[in-house]
C-alpha cells in the first residue's frame, strides 16, 4: 500500500511537471519574441490573431516602442481580430511592420472609434497587410517619412488620413477599395507621393486634398501613375498644390478631377468613360490642364467654372459629349484654351456661356453641333453677363459656330 501511494504521487508529480513545460512551449510559441539582429534591430514576431495577449500587435507595438533600437514588426498570422484601439505608433528609431504571409487581415469592425494605425513617430514603413471595416481611419499619419506599399485597404472611412505637419508621405502599390475616401491631405506635405496605386470604387472620392485657403509652398503632392475605377470622383484637389501626371481614370460617378481654388496641374492623364465630367476647375485660379487624353465621356472633358487665369492646353478630347466649356469666368484674368484637339463630340465641341476666355488655335473636328457655341448669362434680378472669347486662329473644320461672334481668321 506504502508503495501504492508513493507511485501514484510521483506520478502526480511527473504529471504536473509535463504540465507546466507544455504550457511553457506553448507560451514561448505564442508570444511577441523580441529578439536583436546583426544591424542593431529589434526584431518582434506576431504569432496570435487575438486583439491582446502573448504575441499578439498590440504586445509586439509596446515592445517596440520602447526600444531604443528601430523595431521590425514580423506579422505571421493571416488574420487579426482588434477590439480595442492600438497603441500609437511612437517610436523616434523608425518601426517596420511586415506581412510575411503576402498579406495578413487586420478586421477593425469592432472597433468603436478611431484610427487601426496612429503614425506618430518617424521613419515608420507598413508593408503587405489588408485594413478592413475600420469606422474611421485604417492609417491616421501625424509624422514624417510614412510609407505604405503592399497594401489593401476597404471598407473604411478613410483609408490613410495624413495630417497637416506630416511630410515625405509616400503611398505606393496600394488597392485602396470602397471607402467613402481614400486618402485625404490635410495640408501638401513636403515631398508626399502618391504613385503606383489603384484607388477603386471609393464612394466620395479616391484623393482628397483640400483645405479652406491657399498657402504659397513650393511642395506639391506627387499624384502619378495611378488607376482610378469606379470612384465619386478621382481626385478633389483644393487649395492645396497637386501635381497628377500620367494616371488613369475610368468610369467616375461625378467627376474624373475636381480643380477647387489654386494650386493645381493636371498633366498627360488618361480619362476614359462614364456619365461624369472629365475635369472640373470650379472658382480654380492659375491651374494648368495640359496634355491629358479625354475619351468617351457623356458630358464635358474640361469643364472651368468661375475660374481664372487657367490654362487648357495641348488637350487631346475625342467621342465625348462635349469638349470644353467656360463658364462665368474672372473679366479681369481671363483663362485661355490652347492647341486643343477636340474630336467628334456628340454636341458642342466649345461652350462659352458669360465669359471671356482667349481661345487660340484650337481644332473642332466633325462637331454634331456646334464647332464653337457661345451665349450670354441672363439670371432673374442681376445684370446679362457679356460672353466675348478673343479667338485667334482656330480650326472648326467646317462645322458651324453659333452666337454672332466675328469668326475672321479662323478656319471654319
Amino acid at each position: 500500500m506504502t508503495f501504492n501511494r508513493r507511485s501514484l504521487l510521483a506520478l502526480g508529480v511527473f504529471v504536473a511537471l509535463a504540465a507546466m513545460a507544455g504550457l511553457g512551449r506553448w507560451y514561448e510559441t505564442h508570444r511577441a519574441r523580441p529578439q536583436a539582429n546583426a544591424s542593431s534591430t529589434l526584431l518582434v514576431h506576431v504569432t496570435n490573431g487575438s486583439d491582446r495577449g502573448p504575441g499578439t500587435l498590440r504586445e509586439a507595438l509596446f515592445l517596440v516602442a520602447s526600444s531604443r533600437e528601430p523595431g521590425r514588426i514580423s506579422i505571421e498570422v493571416t488574420t487579426i481580430t482588434l477590439e480595442s484601439a492600438l497603441p500609437a505608433i511612437v517610436s523616434g528609431n523608425g518601426i517596420s511592420l511586415v506581412a510575411q504571409a503576402g498579406s495578413s487581415l487586420i478586421d477593425a469592425e469592432a472597433l468603436p472609434s478611431g484610427p487601426v494605425f496612429d503614425i506618430s513617430g518617424p521613419g515608420t514603413l507598413v508593408q503587405g497587410i489588408n485594413v478592413r471595416h475600420c469606422p474611421a481611419a485604417a492609417i491616421l499619419v501625424r509624422s514624417s517619412h510614412f510609407h505604405l506599399t503592399g497594401s489593401t485597404v476597404e471598407d473604411c472611412e478613410v483609408g490613410v488620413e495624413v495630417a497637416e505637419n506630416a511630410g515625405g508621405t509616400l503611398l505606393e502599390h496600394n488597392l485602396l477599395l470602397k471607402n467613402r475616401i481614400g486618402v485625404r491631405f490635410a495640408a501638401a506635405g513636403r515631398d508626399s507621393v502618391i504613385a503606383n496605386n489603384e484607388f477603386r470604387e471609393n464612394r466620395d472620392a479616391g484623393v482628397w486634398a483640400v483645405r479652406s485657403a491657399f498657402e504659397e509652398r513650393d511642395d506639391a503632392i506627387g499624384i502619378h501613375d495611378n488607376m482610378f475605377r469606379g470612384n465619386g470622383i478621382g481626385i478633389v484637389a483644393g487649395n492645396i498644390g497637386v501635381r497628377a501626371e500620367r494616371n488613369d481614370f475610368v468610369n467616375a460617378h461625378e467627376a474624373d478631377v475636381q480643380i477647387v481654388g489654386a494650386g493645381a496641374v493636371i498633366r498627360g492623364n488618361h480619362l476614359d468613360g462614364g456619365e461624369a465630367m472629365g475635369i472640373v476647375a470650379e472658382n480654380a485660379r492659375g491651374a494648368v490642364i495640359s496634355d491629358n487624353e479625354i475619351e468617351g465621356l457623356t458630358a464635358y472633358g474640361v469643364m472651368l467654372r468661375g475660374s481664372s487665369n487657367t490654362l487648357v492646353e495641348k488637350n487631346r478630347v475625342h467621342n465625348c459629349g462635349y469638349g470644353l466649356a467656360f463658364v462665368l469666368g474672372d473679366p479681369r484674368a481671363v483663362s485661355s484654351a490652347v492647341d486643343n484637339t477636340i474630336i467628334e463630340p456628340k454636341y458642342n465641341g466649345i461652350d462659352v456661356i458669360g465669359d471671356s476666355p482667349v481661345l487660340r488655335r484650337n481644332q473642332v473636328l466633325r462637331a454634331h453641333a456646334y464647332a464653337l457655341h457661345i451665349e450670354n448669362f441672363t439670371a432673374a434680378g442681376r445684370p446679362t453677363v457679356q460672353a466675348q472669347p478673343f479667338l485667334d486662329d482656330n480650326n472648326f473644320g467646317g462645322s458651324p459656330v453659333s452666337g454672332g461672334v466675328n469668326t475672321a481668321g479662323q478656319h471654319k
